[in-house]
């Protein structure tokens, strides 16, 4: 006697597992200067809603620890030209914290190491092209105060 899920099997009718869509990236954040809190990375191709990604209901976010040096991978992600923006949320707020309304107080990072002049960076100066294949983004964490 052969059970059903061998004969199925047998029979050609194994379950189809869906093949991974899109390349993964693998972003490593460097220069953290406390272990305090978590990291908060969000990923997207709208250049409106860069850096925050706020109502990009498209956009790659992830949330891991502090440590001097974190590493998180966006799975399954589309092709496209994308920006990452990364806050260190050294008291786990939710939100970048600033000091007389306007200095940021929590380290932030930019893919491509997008410069920060009087506010974020462009999404033009942080953006890179997502193919097929995976790939790797290093960022640097800054800290103004």
């Amino acid at each position: 006697m052969i059970f059903a899920p061998a004969a199925a099997l047998l029979a050609g009718n194994a379950p189809v597992r869906p093949e991974p869509v899109g390349a993964s990236i693998k972003v490593t954040a460097t220069e953290l200067r406390s272990a305090k809190g978590v990291v908060r990375a969000c990923m997207t191709t709208n250049a409106d809603r860069f850096p925050k990604c706020r109502g990009d209901a498209n956009a790659y976010s992830v949330v891991v620890p502090a440590a001097e040096t974190v590493s998180f991978t966006f799975r399954n992600v589309k092709p496209g030209r994308y920006a990452i923006a990364l806050l260190h949320d050294e008291n786990d707020n939710g939100k970048a914290d600033r000091a007389l309304m306007m200095m940021p107080t929590e380290g932030f990072g930019f893919s491509r190491d997008a410069k920060v002049r009087m506010g974020p960076p462009k999404f033009r100066d942080a953006a890179f092209d997502v193919t097929a294949a995976d790939q790797s983004q290093p960022i640097r964490m800054r800290y103004m105060l």
